[in-house]
C-alpha cells in the first residue's frame, strides 16, 4: 500500500499523442493558465486538432503561444472552439477580431462554475513538479482557477515537468487525484519586464504618500518596476495579497520592505494565486515557506480581502471618462490572466479597514497624440464602473472620486488630464452638462501640480498635509471661510464678507501655480480633508511682486502654520523667477509683519493711506542679529 501512488504514477505514464487520443469529440477541455500552460500537451492538441469536432477550449485569455484560436479561425469553430475568460475592454486589434470567444467573469466566481457543474469540465490539461515523497503534485506558478478545474474534471492530463516549482499553500494535487501522465521537461513561459516610462514613475512618486507602513498590498502586473519602487520602496512592514506574485514583488522582498508581519490574516505569509516573470522569479518562489499560492477563489474573493487591515489595491487603468467609469485592455503581461482580478480587489480594498482602491492611468497614450482621459467611455467595455472607483492618479496628480458628483468628478479628472487636453475635455463636459454655463478653469487649464512642493507634518500630534490647491478644492474652500471668526474675515479681507460664492474660490483652486499659487494647509482623509489654513500670493507682473494673504482657523493658529506657508510661498515664488514679495495690511495686524520678519530678506514698511504695505525683495537680505553677549 505504501507504494501504491508511485504504482499509479507508473502505470498511467503516457506520451502527449496518447493522452490527447482520450478526448472525445464535444468535450470540454480546460487548459491550465498564465504561465502554468502545459506548453507540450497543447502544442500537440493543436497538431492533432482536425481529429476533433465540436471541443471546447476553456482557459484564461492568453498569449497564445500554440495557435489554438488560429485552428478555430480555419475551421470555422468546427473542431476547435475558444472560451477564454477575460473582464476587459476588447480594444487592441488581436483581442478585438477574436471578441466572440471573450466571456467576461470576474476571476473569484470561475472556480465556483467548475465545481458546480454549471460548466463542466470534462478534461484539464494542467502542467505539474514532479511528485514529491508522499505523491504530492503542485501547481506551481498556477493555482487560480487551475486547481477548481482539475478537482472538477473527469478526466485530468498532467505534463510533469522539473522545471516547475514547488509553491506552497494549496497549490497541491494527489498523484491518485491525476489520471495520466505525460513527462516532459520544457521551459516555462516567461515574461518580460515593461518598459520604463516617466509618466509610471511620476504616478509612483504620487502614490507614495498614500501607502501606509504595515498595509497589505495587491499589485496588478500592468505597473512598471521602477513605478512600484518609487511607490514603496520606502516603505516598512508591508505584506502582500494579491493575484499574481510579479518581479516588482520579488524586490520589495528583497529590499525588506515586505515582511508580512503585520497582516491580519496569513500573518508572515506572502498569498498570491499565480506567478508571472521569469525564471529568476520562479526559482524564487520554489519551496519558499513565506509564500503561500491559493485558488483565486481564496485570493480574489472579496470579503477575505476586506478582512486586511490598510488594504490597498494597485490597478492599471487604459481610459477613464469625466464620470469615472474604468475601460481596462490587455497589456503583454495580462495576456496570461486577463484582468479579471480588478473589481474584485477594488471592491475588497475600499470595504477594508483604512484601505485604499488606487487606479494608475498614465495620462497619455500614442506618444503623447491620444488622451487617456475621455470625455465618455463609447465602444468599448466598463470594467469597473464609476460607483467602485475611488483614488486615481495620474502624472498629474491624485483625485479622489468616492463622495463626489458629476460635476466634481468631471473637474478631478481633468485636473489630472494632460495640459493639452483639458482645453477639449472641459469644453465636451459643458456639452454634456457636467458644468454650469459660467463655469471657467482660468489658469488652471495649464497649470501642472507641482508635488515638490507638498509636505506631511506632525502637529500637536496630528498629521497635516501643506500642498498647492487644486480645483477640486473649491469646495472645501468655501467651507474654511465660512469657518473662520469674524475678526479674521476682517484681517483678511479688510472688511466683514459673510459670503464667500464660487467665483472667489475659483481664483483660489484654479490656479498656474507660478503666477499664483495657493497653499493649504489640511487634515483628514485624502480627498476629504478639512482645509486649516489658506496661504496665497498673486503676481503683480507690473513690479514682479507677489502679493501674499493668509488665513487660518482660530484653533490652529499658533502653531506655526502662518511661518511654514510664508516660507514655502517664498521658496516657490523665489523659484519661479519673482523678484519679491508683499501684502498690504492692518497697521494692527502684528501677526502679518511678524510672518515678514522671519523671512531672511530686508523688510520695508510704508502707509499707503491707512494700510500698511509691506515689502521685501529676494535680492536684499537681512544683516543678521548681533550676537547680545
Amino acid at each position: 500500500m505504501a507504494d501504491y501512488w508511485a504504482d499509479h504514477y507508473a502505470e498511467n505514464r503516457r506520451s502527449a499523442e496518447e493522452a490527447i487520443r482520450l478526448i472525445k469529440p464535444g468535450q470540454r477541455v480546460f487548459i491550465g493558465s498564465s504561465c502554468g500552460e502545459p506548453q507540450h500537451l497543447v502544442r500537440v492538441l493543436s497538431e492533432a486538432a482536425s481529429w476533433y469536432s465540436d471541443v471546447e477550449i476553456v482557459r484564461l485569455m492568453s498569449l497564445d503561444s500554440t495557435p489554438l484560436t488560429l485552428v478555430a479561425e480555419k475551421t470555422q469553430d468546427q473542431n476547435l472552439n475558444i472560451r477564454s475568460f477575460y473582464l476587459g475592454s476588447a480594444k487592441p486589434r488581436r483581442l478585438a477580431e477574436n471578441s466572440r470567444f471573450l466571456t467576461p467573469m470576474n476571476l473569484s466566481d470561475i472556480p465556483r462554475l467548475f465545481k458546480t457543474r454549471q460548466l463542466p469540465i470534462q478534461v484539464a490539461l494542467i502542467q505539474v513538479s514532479p511528485p514529491d515523497d508522499f505523491g504530492w503534485l503542485s501547481l506551481g506558478v498556477s493555482v487560480d482557477i487551475t486547481l477548481a478545474a482539475a478537482q472538477s474534471a473527469d478526466l485530468v492530463i498532467a505534463q510533469v515537468n522539473p522545471r516547475m516549482p514547488r509553491v506552497l499553500g494549496r497549490s497541491f494535487l494527489h498523484v491518485d487525484d491525476v489520471d495520466v501522465f505525460v513527462e516532459h521537461e520544457e521551459p516555462l513561459l516567461t515574461v518580460g519586464s515593461l518598459p520604463d516610462m516617466e509618466a509610471a514613475n511620476t504616478i509612483g512618486r504620487l502614490i507614495a504618500r498614500l501607502i501606509d507602513d504595515g498595509s497589505t498590498i495587491q499589485i496588478s502586473p500592468g505597473t512598471t518596476t521602477q513605478a512600484v519602487l518609487l511607490a514603496l520602496s520606502d516603505k516598512n512592514d508591508l505584506g502582500i495579497h494579491t493575484q499574481f506574485l510579479t518581479r516588482e514583488i520579488m524586490h520589495l522582498v528583497a529590499l525588506r520592505v515586505v515582511t508580512n508581519r503585520k497582516k491580519r490574516i496569513d500573518v508572515g505569509k506572502l498569498v498570491a494565486s499565480a506567478a508571472i516573470g521569469d525564471e529568476v522569479l520562479y526559482e524564487f518562489i520554489h519551496d519558499n515557506p513565506s509564500i503561500e499560492f491559493h485558488p483565486c477563489d481564496y485570493v480574489n474573493n472579496p470579503t477575505v480581502i476586506a478582512r486586511h487591515h490598510k488594504m490597498v489595491s494597485m490597478n492599471v487603468a487604459m481610459a477613464m471618462d469625466l464620470t469615472g467609469q474604468v475601460a481596462a485592455d490587455a497589456l503583454p503581461q495580462d495576456y496570461f490572466s486577463g484582468v479579471s482580478g480588478m473589481p474584485d480587489f477594488m471592491r475588497g480594498a475600499t470595504l477594508a479597514e483604512d484601505g485604499k482602491s488606487i487606479l494608475l492611468l498614465p495620462s497619455t497614450s500614442r506618444n503623447g497624440t491620444i488622451s487617456r482621459i475621455v470625455p465618455f467611455l463609447t465602444n468599448t467595455a466598463v470594467v469597473v464602473p464609476r460607483g467602485d472607483v475611488h483614488y486615481v492618479a495620474s502624472e498629474y496628480g491624485v483625485v479622489n472620486l468616492n463622495g463626489k458628483n458629476f460635476q466634481e468628478r468631471a473637474l478631478a479628472m481633468i485636473s489630472i488630464a494632460h495640459p493639452d487636453f483639458r482645453d477639449e475635455l472641459f469644453h465636451e463636459a459643458k456639452k454634456m452638462n457636467l458644468f454650469s454655463a459660467g463655469r471657467s478653469l482660468k489658469e488652471s487649464i495649464r497649470g501642472v501640480y507641482p508635488l515638490k512642493y507638498e509636505e506631511v507634518l506632525t502637529l500637536d500630534g496630528q498629521s497635516v498635509t501643506i500642498r498647492p490647491t487644486k480645483p477640486v478644492d473649491e469646495r472645501r474652500l468655501q467651507e474654511h471661510y465660512y469657518s473662520l471668526d469674524k475678526g479674521d474675515v476682517v484681517s483678511r479681507f479688510f472688511h466683514e464678507k459673510t459670503r464667500f460664492v464660487r467665483s472667489d474660490m475659483e481664483g483660489l483652486s484654479q490656479i498656474d501655480y507660478t503666477d499664483n499659487l495657493t497653499l493649504i494647509g489640511v487634515t483628514g482623509e485624502f480627498g476629504f480633508g478639512k482645509v486649516i489654513a489658506v496661504g496665497e500670493y498673486l503676481l503683480d507682473p507690473q513690479c514682479n511682486l507677489a502679493e501674499v494673504a493668509f488665513s487660518v482657523n482660530r484653533d490652529w493658529q499658533g502653531k506655526g502654520l502662518g511661518q511654514i506657508l510664508m516660507k514655502k510661498l517664498a521658496r516657490a515664488a523665489k523659484e519661479n523667477g519673482i523678484k519679491g514679495l508683499m501684502a498690504y495690511t492692518s497697521p494692527n495686524n502684528r501677526a502679518m509683519v511678524a510672518l515678514f520678519k522671519t523671512l531672511p530678506y530686508k523688510v520695508t514698511t510704508k502707509f499707503e493711506e491707512d494700510v500698511l504695505l509691506l515689502t521685501c525683495h529676494f535680492s536684499k537680505i537681512s544683516k543678521p542679529k548681533e550676537d547680545a553677549s
